[in-house]
C-alpha cells in the first residue's frame, strides 16, 4: 500500500508547492509510481506541471463533494511513472459547503483509498491555512512534510501547524505522523540561518530533514515553463536538492532498493544522478482511467456559482 505524504504549512510562501511538484517529480524519476494530488484552489502544482486550466475537468473539488471517483480525475504528466490530481479555483467553495457535510473530514481518504494499491507514494500539496482542506488532506495522510524558511517567524508558525497533527491525532487520524521538516529557501551563510537550523534540530532531532533546499534561481524559473526543476534543469542546485530529499524519504520508507537511477531529460539521453536509489518494487498495474478522462467527465456538474479564489501567496 503507498504512503500517502501531505506537504503542509499554514504559513505562506515557504515553498509548499514547490516542495510538492518536485519531490514527486524526484519520486518519480526515481522509477516509483507517485501520484500529486492538488489540494489548493490556487492550482499552482496543476500548471507547474504543464496542465492547462479546464472548467470541464474533473478536479479535486469534485472528489470532495463526491461528484466524481478519484480513478477518473487522473492525469498524466510529462514523467512517465508521476501522475496528478488536478485542482481547480471552485475548490475554494469546498470550505463552505462542506461544513453540513456528513463525514466531511474524511472525504479525501475515502476517494483516495482505491489508489493507494496503484501507487507507492502519494504528495497531498496542501493550502496554506489551516482550514477544511488542509484537514481533509491530514486526515488522509500517513505524514506530514513541513517546509519551512530558517527564520524565527516560521517558528512561530509551525508550532500552531505541531497543535493541529495532535489535535488530529487524538481525534481523526491516530497514525499521522510527522515525516520531516526540510529547510526551503535556505542560506547557510547567514547566522539567522545556522541559528533557526540549531533550534529545529535541538527541537526535532532526527526529524530535521538532513537535505536542505537552497534558493535557486532554477527552481523559481520551471513552473513558468510547466515544467519540474529536474525536466527543466536537471543539473540545477535545486534539482539536485530535491533528488537528494526524495532518496532521503525512499530510504526511510522503501528500504529494497537497486542500483543508481538515472533521468532522462526530454530529447536527450539519459542523466545518470548518482544522489539517488531507484526502489526495487514491481510496478502495479496501471489503471485504465490514469491515461485520459472519459467522455463522460464533461458531465460532472458544475458548483451553481463559481467561487473566486482568494489571492494568496503559494
Amino acid at each position: 500500500m503507498g504512503r500517502v505524504i501531505a506537504v503542509a504549512n499554514q504559513k505562506g510562501g515557504v515553498g509548499k508547492t514547490t516542495t510538492a511538484i518536485n519531490l514527486a517529480s524526484s519520486f518519480a524519476a526515481a522509477e516509483v509510481n507517485t501520484l500529486l494530488v492538488d489540494c489548493d484552489p490556487q492550482s499552482n502544482a496543476t500548471s507547474g506541471l504543464g496542465l492547462v486550466k479546464d472548467p470541464e475537468r474533473i478536479s479535486t473539488y469534485h472528489l470532495l463533494m463526491g461528484a466524481a471517483m478519484a480513478q477518473d480525475a487522473v492525469q498524466a504528466t510529462e514523467l512517465e511513472q508521476l501522475w496528478i490530481i488536478p485542482s481547480h479555483k471552485n475548490l475554494i467553495g469546498a470550505n463552505l459547503e462542506l461544513v453540513d457535510g456528513e463525514r466531511r473530514e474524511f472525504r479525501l481518504r475515502d476517494t483516495l483509498a482505491p489508489l493507494r494499491d496503484l501507487f507507492q507514494f502519494i504528495v497531498l500539496d496542501c493550502p496554506p491555512a489551516l482550514d477544511l482542506l488542509t484537514l481533509n488532506a491530514l486526515v488522509a495522510a500517513d505524514a506530514v512534510l513541513i517546509p519551512m524558511q530558517a527564520e524565527y517567524f516560521a517558528l512561530e508558525g509551525i508550532s500552531e501547524l505541531l497543535d493541529t497533527v495532535e489535535r488530529i491525532r487524538a481525534s481523526l487520524n491516530p497514525s499521522l505522523a510527522i515525516e520531516g521538516v526540510v529547510l526551503t529557501m535556505f542560506d547557510e551563510r547567514t547566522n539567522l540561518a545556522q541559528q533557526v537550523t540549531a533550534e529545529l534540530k535541538r527541537f526535532f532531532g532526527e526529524k530535521l530533514c538532513s537535505t536542505s533546499i537552497p534558493r535557486n534561481i532554477r527552481l523559481a524559473e520551471a513552473p513558468s515553463h510547466g515544467k519540474p526543476a529536474l525536466v527543466y534543469d536537471v543539473r540545477s542546485r535545486g534539482a539536485e536538492s530535491y533528488i537528494r530529499l526524495a532518496k532521503e524519504i525512499i530510504s526511510h520508507n522503501l528500504p529494497a532498493q537497486q542500483p543508481e537511477a538515472e533521468i532522462a531529460e526530454p530529447g536527450e539521453q539519459a542523466v545518470p544522478v548518482g544522489e539517488i536509489s531507484a526502489v526495487a518494487t514491481e510496478a502495479p498495474p496501471e489503471p485504465a482511467a490514469v491515461q485520459e478522462i472519459p467522455a463522460e467527465a464533461s458531465a460532472v456538474p458544475e458548483p451553481a456559482a463559481e467561487v473566486e479564489a482568494m489571492d494568496k501567496t503559494a
